[in-house]
C-alpha cells in the first residue's frame, strides 16, 4: 500500500466514515499535493506513513500533529479540490485531536527546558532595576540577543568570552551607580537626537510652549558639579540648519529652566563653528535620577495660506528643510569637586538593612547585612553561607583599598557577574532514570512565572511563597498571577512579549522611500510604535478577550499619528484613547489596523501582500508557510510594469507551478490589506487604479478588505487563541513548542474557552499546564 493511500485510509479509519468521505477524489489529493508540499517540502519526502499503525496515531504524534493541524485549518484538501463537508472535517479533527490528547493526559511530555539559561538584554536590564532601584540602558551596555522561533529569551544558553566581559564591565557601571562611590575622575555620557526627528513641535515629556530637543532620563552618581554641552545639527556644509535669525535655547532639570542662550547667525567671518560653541552650562546637582532636558521655546509664526496643507516631516535638506535650528547631541560630563554619594533611591534600597545593624558593629558585620537581602532576591533563593564567600572577599578588598562604600560597590559587582545571578539553574534531582517526568522546585516555579510576567527578578512576596513550599497550592498560584499581571511590571507582556510577537522591533528599521512617503519621520514610527503598545496593555489591563486584537472598535493616537490618519481634532503629544463605536465605515481599531503592522509587513516602495498574508499565516494562525526551495529564482519585477496594481504584479507569482501552491495561500490574505499603504494610510486608488481589496483564506473562505478577513479570522475564535497561547508558550519557556507540546496548548485554549479566551485565563491555563510546572530528564 502506497504512502498516499494509507494516509486516506488513516483519516476514513480515525473517523469511522468511511462511507461517506470519497475515498479516490481524497486520494487524488495526497497524491498531488499533501506529502510533497504541505508536509515535508517539496520532494524531500521526509514524511513517511509506510510503517504507521493507523489504529494507534498517538504512538506517532509527530506525523499525526502535522496532519491535524492542516485539518483544523482546513488546508487539506487545498481550495479546489473535492473536499470533506464541514461536519466531517469536525468529526475527522474531534477524534483524532481525542486521540492524542488522551494519551498525552495519560503519558504526559511535558519537554525540558535548558538547565542553564542567561539573562538576556531585557532581563537584565529589569533585574538590576528590581535589584538595586537603578534604571540602565542595557542596550549601550550589552549586544543584541540573537532570536530564535521569534523571541530573543531562547538562545540563550551560551556565554562568550566577549560576552562575559561586557557583563563584567556592565556590572560595575552598576555597581557604581547603586553605591555612588566616588570615582577616580569625571566620566562623560553623550545622548544624540536620531537623525529622522522632526523638532518643529513641542515632544513628549517637554513642557507646553516648548518645541524640539531632547529629553534625558539620566542617573547622576553623586552629588557634585556636571557640565551640560549642546551641539546643534548641520547640514554637508557644516552650516546650522535653519539658523537665520537669532534663536533660543533652554536648558531644563526636572522640567525647571536651569539655563537660557541665544544661538545667533556668523557674523561676516562666516565662523559656523563658533555659533553653537557657547551652549555649555555647569550646575550643582543632587545625586539620583533626574531628568535632563534641552529644547526651544515655541514660536509660532504666521504662515502663508496654501491649497496644500503643508508637510510635518522636517529634518533634513533632500526634502523638506527644516523650518527651525534643532538639536544634534547633548552631553554630560561630571561630576566635578563631588561631595559624596548624596541620597539616591537605589542607595537607599541597598543600604537599608544598616537600619537593623548597631554603629558599633564590625565593618564586615555591616557588609553581610547589606549583602544577605542583596543574594537573595538576585540569586533567587535563601542565601547559603558559601554565597557570601566571594562578595565578601571583594568587599575586603575594597575596604583596604578605599572605605566602606568602595567595599560594597565592589561586592555588589561580584554579584551582578555571578552565575548564580546571570544564569537561570534549573536541577534535575538526582538519581532520576532517562526520560522521567518530575515538578520543579517552588522556587524554579517562581523564577518561571517572574521572567514570564515581568522579565525580571521574583519579588519578596513570590518568592517568600516560594521558599514556604505554597506556591503549588491553585488557590496560592493565581492569586499571584493575578497580583502580578495587576502590577506595573506586566507591561513587559505587552512592550516585550507582544513586540517580538508582532515584530514591533522591525519598526526601528523601516525605512520607507522618503520620496513616495515623504512625511514619515521617527516622530511618526516611535508614535506607530507606542498606539500599538498601548493598546495591547488595555487589553491587558482590562482583561479583554483574544478576539480583541482584531475587532476592537478603538485605538490610541497623539497628534502626529491621527493626522497621518486624517482623524481630526487630536490636538497634542499625548496619547488617548480615541473610539469608533458606531462608525459603519471605520478603518481603525485593532491590529491588522494599525501603522506599525502595516509598516513592517511592506517594502521601502510598496506594500507587500506576499510579507502581510505570511504575517497573517505565522502570528495569527500558527501555519507559517514553507520557505521557498532553494533553487526557485526571484520575480524579475523589471519585465512587470510598475503602473500595474500589485495584485497583477504578483499574478507572476502564480504563473510558475513550483510557487502557486505556497502563494495561492498566502496572496489572498495580503490583498485583503490593499486597504493600506505601504505606511499604513487608507486609501481607495493604487496608482490611479481602485484597490482591489477581495481575499481568502486557506479554508475557501472568501472576503473583501480588512473587515472581510477580521470576520473570517474570528469564525473560529479558538484557532486565533491557539496561535496566540503557542507563542506565550515560547515566551513563558523559552524554547520551541514541539509536537508533544501540541496537546497541552490545546488544554490551555479549552481551559480559557469558557471565559470567553480572556487573556488572563488564557495565562493562568499556561502557568498551571504541565509543560510550566514540570520537566523531564535527558
Amino acid at each position: 500500500m502506497s504512502a498516499r493511500l494509507s494516509l486516506v485510509h488513516a483519516l476514513t479509519f480515525i473517523t469511522g466514515l468511511a462511507g461517506t468521505t470519497t475515498g479516490p477524489s481524497l486520494a487524488e489529493f495526497v497524491d498531488q499535493h499533501c506529502l510533497d508540499c504541505h508536509y515535508s517540502g517539496r520532494s524531500s519526502g521526509d514524511l513517511s506513513l509506510e510503517d504507521v499503525d493507523f489504529s494507534r496515531p498517538a504512538e506517532r504524534p509527530e506525523i499525526w500533529e502535522r496532519v491535524l493541524r492542516k485539518l483544523e485549518h482546513r488546508q487539506m484538501p487545498p481550495v479546489g479540490e473535492p473536499r470533506p463537508d464541514e461536519n466531517d472535517y469536525r468529526a475527522i479533527t474531534a477524534r483524532l485531536t481525542g486521540e492524542l490528547d488522551r494519551a498525552a493526559a495519560a503519558h504526559p511530555r511535558p519537554g525540558r527546558t535548558d538547565s542553564l539559561r542567561r539573562l538576556n538584554r531585557m532581563e537584565y536590564q529589569n533585574a538590576v532595576r528590581d535589584l538595586l532601584g537603578v534604571e540602565i540602558d542595557a542596550a549601550s551596555l550589552l549586544p543584541q540577543d540573537e532570536p530564535a522561533h521569534g523571541f530573543d529569551n531562547v538562545m540563550v544558553g551560551n556565554l562568550s568570552p566577549t560576552l562575559m566581559d561586557r557583563y563584567v564591565t556592565a556590572a560595575q557601571k552598576v555597581a557604581r551607580q547603586a553605591v555612588g562611590a566616588s570615582a577616580h575622575q569625571p566620566g562623560g555620557d553623550t545622548f544624540r537626537v536620531p537623525a529622522e526627528v522632526t523638532q518643529d513641535q513641542q515632544l513628549e515629556g517637554l513642557p507646553p510652549g516648548t518645541r524640539g530637543g531632547l529629553r534625558i532620563p539620566y542617573q547622576f552618581p553623586q552629588d557634585g558639579e556636571y557640565e551640560i554641552n549642546v551641539r546643534l545639527v548641520r547640514d554637508r556644509n557644516e552650516h546650522v540648519e535653519a539658523l537665520r535669525e537669532p534663536v533660543e535655547i533652554e536648558f531644563l532639570l526636572d522640567r525647571a529652566r536651569v539655563a537660557r542662550f541665544t544661538v545667533n547667525p556668523p557674523r561676516e567671518d562666516k565662523n559656523w563653528e563658533e555659533v553653537d560653541r557657547h551652549l555649555t552650562h555647569r550646575l550643582q546637582v543632587a545625586a539620583g535620577p533626574r531628568e535632563v532636558a534641552v529644547t526651544f521655546p515655541h514660536r509660532p509664526a504666521a504662515l502663508k495660506e496654501t491649497i496644500r496643507e503643508p508637510y510635518v516631516s522636517r529634518f533634513n535638506i533632500f526634502r523638506h528643510p527644516r523650518a527651525a535650528p534643532a538639536v544634534y547631541q547633548v552631553t554630560i560630563t561630571g561630576p566635578f569637586a563631588a561631595r559624596g554619594p548624596g541620597d539616591t533611591p537605589g542607595r537607599r534600597r541597598l543600604l537599608a538593612p544598616l537600619a537593623n545593624v548597631s554603629e558599633d558593629a564590625s565593618p564586615e558585620a555591616k557588609a553581610r547585612a547589606v549583602l544577605a537581602p542583596l543574594l537573595r532576591l538576585a540569586y533567587r533563593r535563601p542565601v547559603t553561607e558559601n554565597d557570601f564567600r566571594g562578595p565578601m572577599r571583594l568587599f575586603r578588598e575594597g575596604l583596604a583599598d578605599g572605605d566602606f562604600d568602595l567595599g560594597v560597590e565592589r561586592a555588589v559587582g561580584a554579584v551582578l557577574v555571578s552565575p548564580q545571578f546571570l544564569f537561570r539553574i534549573e536541577r534535575d534531582p538526582p538519581d532520576l532514570a532517562p526520560g522521567t517526568v518530575y515538578a520543579i522546585t517552588d522556587l524554579e516555579l517562581a523564577s518561571r512565572l517572574a521572567f514570564f510576567l515581568w522579565s525580571s527578578l521574583p519579588d519578596d512576596e513570590l518568592l517568600g511563597q516560594a521558599e514556604r513550599g505554597a506556591l503549588r497550592d491553585p488557590g496560592v498560584l493565581e492569586g499571584q498571577v493575578r497580583r502580578m499581571l495587576a502590577d506595573p511590571r506586566a507591561e513587559n507582556l505587552a512592550t516585550n512579549f507582544a513586540a517580538q510577537w508582532l515584530h514591533l522591533r522591525a519598526l526601528d528599521a523601516a525605512r520607507p522611500d522618503e520620496r513616495r512617503f515623504i512625511d514619515f519621520d521617527d516622530n511618526l514610527r516611535q508614535a506607530m510604535r507606542r498606539e500599538t503598545e498601548l493598546f495591547l496593555l488595555s487589553l491587558l489591563r482590562e482583561d479583554r478577550p483574544v478576539s480583541e486584537l482584531l475587532t476592537a472598535d478603538y485605538t490610541f493616537l497623539n497628534e502626529r499619528l491621527a493626522r497621518h490618519y486624517g482623524i481630526p481634532h487630536v490636538i497634542g503629544n499625548r496619547f488617548r484613547r480615541i473610539s469608533f463605536a458606531g462608525d459603519p465605515k471605520r478603518q481603525r481599531g485593532g491590529l491588522l489596523r494599525q501603522g506599525s503592522l502595516l509598516t513592517v509587513t511592506s517594502y521601502a516602495t510598496r506594500t507587500s501582500p506576499v510579507i502581510r498574508g505570511k504575517w497573517v499565516l505565522d502570528n495569527l494562525l500558527g501555519t507559517p508557510p514553507p520557505p521557498p526551495p532553494p533553487d526557485v529564482p526571484s520575480l524579475d519585477e523589471n519585465i512587470v510594469s510598475e503602473s500595474l496594481p500589485i495584485r497583477q504584479r504578483l499574478a507572476a507569482h502564480r504563473e510558475q507551478k513550483v510557487c502557486a501552491s505556497c502563494h495561492n495561500v498566502i496572496d489572498p490574505i495580503g490583498f485583503a490589506l490593499e486597504e493600506f499603504d505601504a505606511v499604513g494610510r487608507y486609501r481607495t486608488l493604487e496608482d490611479f487604479h481602485p484597490v482591489d481589496a477581495s481575499g481568502g483564506l486557506p479554508d475557501g473562505s472568501r472576503f473583501d478588505g480588512v473587515a472581510g478577513l477580521e470576520a473570517a479570522l474570528l469564525a473560529r475564535p479558538d484557532l486565533l487563541a491557539g496561535t496566540f497561547a503557542e507563542k506565550l508558550f515560547v515566551f513563558a519557556l523559552g524554547r520551541e513548542a514541539g509536537e508533544h507540546d501540541a496537546p497541552h496548548i490545546r488544554e490551555v485554549v479549552r481551559r480559557s474557552a469558557a471565559n470567553d479566551y480572556r487573556l488572563t485565563s488564557l495565562i493562568l491555563a499556561l502557568v498551571q499546564s504541565a509543560p510550566f510546572q514540570l520537566r523531564t530528564t535527558p
